[in-house]
């Protein structure tokens, strides 16, 4: 097996167990409620304590690397996520259970970002595309089918399990981390520390993430106002120190490159929004009637579409690059969100519909956009390029959900009219991208991809 398959198959495995525990657990809450007497509120902290883990420790991810070896780092984080996995899984009240999912947060959010720097530092730009095939199947396959072998891994032994089972995962990606990647380069001395940067990025994304998840409870929702005004001035802070310091513990400044910044904002305004528009359109359809197999089978129509669009656009951006794809994207997904607000009873073809163009638009635009962030990336700076990207997945999880749910809230749940109102707000906001992608200039990234032009910038 080649070097390069190597490393990608133990950066899937990595990022497959990252998507396991964002989307495994909510399956179990019931269950964790009742046997550890846990509040709605607590049980919500399940996920946003694995969220914050993960997004906290990115930004360290790339100084780390760089101090003791991409390899230590992956091998550490993934021994780090496996003991978490075991206390998870072993912890008798709610508040160990949240501290643990913080820890493997933790764990997580080391692995993703430097196995993808890795990963992708082995492919030209021209070949880029191919890994990202293997990327986006996973962020298909794992969310649409975790659920449901969550379900039965919780019915047939019991919520614990849910966590006992990625050790072995886990473990896995650990033995073949450590049989096949090659050793760290020493180093002579370690790259200086921005302890200054590395605090006011962590305060920032810290209060962000608790913002949002505030935003999205009522009797929260002044405090998220609050918190969202912090984080931007922590925001605005974070950038007028780092912006042009030599080395930033995350540079910013590879976000004015257009390939990378476009691609970031796609992905928050597109997936982040389907996100949010998933979550409210599950109240919507049971209070039509929709039982909960059947609401839940619709995500069945939506993996599918969202295959089909991972294979037709990785050949599409290949021939016609990626503007018309997003924009063909942004159209299916918005006219899909539309489609709900005509739903008026729990049978028929319109609810698979829906949900297979905004599968089928959603994914052509995510793995588009996955494409484009790396295209221009010199292979020396991919390790900031990844942990920005990570970052910002992280955040397009977290936002749509909060801006919709707010709305939501705001207008009276209750109400049939709020449900329509929010989903023409999703739809209007999945254009959010639009002015910048038809700023992109085709010509110029075909010709970065053909196999005659230079693969890499030096931005």
């Amino acid at each position: 097996m080649a070097y390069r398959s190597k490393v990608t198959l133990v950066y899937l495995l990595g990022f497959a167990l990252d998507l396991l525990n964002m989307f495994v657990a909510n399956i179990a809450y019931p269950d964790i409620a009742l046997e550890l007497h846990a509040s709605v509120t607590q049980l919500a902290w399940i996920s946003n304590a694995y969220m914050l883990g993960l997004t906290l420790i990115i930004p360290l991810s790339v100084w780390l690397a760089a101090a003791v070896g991409e390899r230590r780092l992956i091998l550490s984080s993934l021994l780090l996520f496996s003991c978490a996995s075991w206390w998870v899984a072993r912890a008798g009240s709610i508040e160990a259970l949240i501290d643990w999912r913080l820890v493997q947060g933790l764990g997580g959010g080391l692995l993703i970002p430097v196995g993808q720097a890795l990963a992708y530092r082995q492919f030209p730009a021209a070949e880029r595309s191919h890994l990202t095939t293997w990327v986006m199947l996973i962020a298909l396959l794992v969310p649409a089918l975790s659920p449901a072998a969550g379900g039965l891994i919780v019915q047939a032994l019991s919520w614990r399990w849910i966590f006992y089972a990625n050790m072995p995962l886990a473990l896995l990606a650990l033995l073949l981390a450590a049989l096949w990647l090659n050793a760290d380069s020493t180093t002579p001395e370690r790259p200086p520390m921005d302890s200054r940067g590395l605090l006011l990025g962590a305060g920032t994304l810290s209060l962000l993430l608790v913002a949002l998840s505030l935003l999205s409870e009522a009797d929260n929702r002044n405090l998220g106002v609050l918190g969202l005004a912090l984080s931007a001035i922590g925001g605005w802070l974070y950038v007028r120190d780092g912006w042009r310091k030599p080395a930033p513990i995350l540079d910013l400044r590879l976000i004015k490159g257009q390939w990378l910044r476009v691609a970031m904002l796609v992905y928050l305004f597109i997936p982040g929004i389907f996100i949010g528009t998933s979550l409210i359109a599950v109240l919507y359809l049971r209070n039509l009637g929709f039982s909960a197999v059947q609401t839940g089978a619709l995500m069945l129509p939506w993996a599918m579409a969202s295959a089909l669009a991972i294979t037709l656009g990785k050949r599409a951006f290949q021939r016609f690059g990626p503007k018309p794809i997003l924009i063909g994207g942004m159209l299916l997904q918005s006219v899909g969100i539309l489609l709900l607000t005509l739903i008026e009873q729990p049978h028929g073809l319109l609810p698979i519909l829906a949900y297979s163009l905004m599968g089928l638009g959603g994914s052509l635009c995510s793995s588009t956009a996955q494409t484009l962030a790396f295209l221009d990336i010199h292979t020396s700076r991919m390790g900031h390029a990844s942990a920005l990207w990570n970052i910002n997945r992280q955040l397009s999880f977290c936002l749509g959900a909060a801006l919709l749910s707010s709305l939501l809230g705001a207008l009276g749940p209750s109400s049939p009219q709020a449900f329509t109102l929010c989903f023409l707000c999703a739809a209007a906001l999945t254009f959010f991208p639009l002015s910048a992608v038809l700023r992109l200039d085709t010509a110029k990234l075909l010709t970065h991809i053909s196999p005659h032009s230079p693969k890499e910038n030096t931005a």
